[in-house]
């Protein structure tokens, strides 16, 4: 079955290159940028400003392809695609928690972005902590990583 979606947007982020950005949101704090919504779509952003952060749903556009097992940014060690969070995907589409600062017209102006600039975006969400937060008895292979802080940024290794 062909799905078919259609942009809402775009994301505009400091990260013009995919080296050396954030992996996370958690490993972008502080980093800003917008999202420029279609005008048509302005009037479905009434009562977000109520909400301190959201997801983004986006299209990873400059990811084509994708393997079964991949080496993610936080592990020398293979891993299942479905086990990561690595880009190149059946279906290439990211998410991610951000920090709604404010809402002008259809520009929202967001902290803590972890995507390329120019990123297709397809739904914003508003994150609720009680639906959004649970208690969870494994990190699975995470783990393992001792005391990631969000220093690891991405390499070439999904261009």
């Amino acid at each position: 079955m062909k799905i078919c979606y259609n942009s809402i947007g775009i994301i505009r982020t400091p990260f013009k290159k995919i080296e050396g950005m954030p992996i996370q949101p958690g490993g972008s704090e502080g980093n800003r940028g917008t999202i420029e919504l279609k005008e048509e779509y302005t009037g479905g952003l009434s009562d977000l400003d109520k909400f301190s952060h959201i997801f983004l749903i986006y299209h990873f556009h400059k990811s084509s392809g994708f393997k079964l097992s991949v080496i993610p940014f936080l592990d020398n060690k293979p891993h299942g695609l479905f086990a990561t969070r690595a880009p190149k995907r059946p279906n290439p589409i990211g998410i991610s928690v951000v920090r709604l600062l404010n809402i002008k017209g259809n520009i929202l102006t967001v902290e803590n972005v972890d995507m390329l600039d120019g990123t297709p975006l397809l739904d914003i969400k508003p994150f609720v902590s009680q639906f959004d937060i649970h208690e969870i008895d494994s990190n699975g292979w995470l783990s393992d990583i001792p005391g990631y802080k969000g220093t690891i940024k991405s390499d070439t290794r999904f261009k």
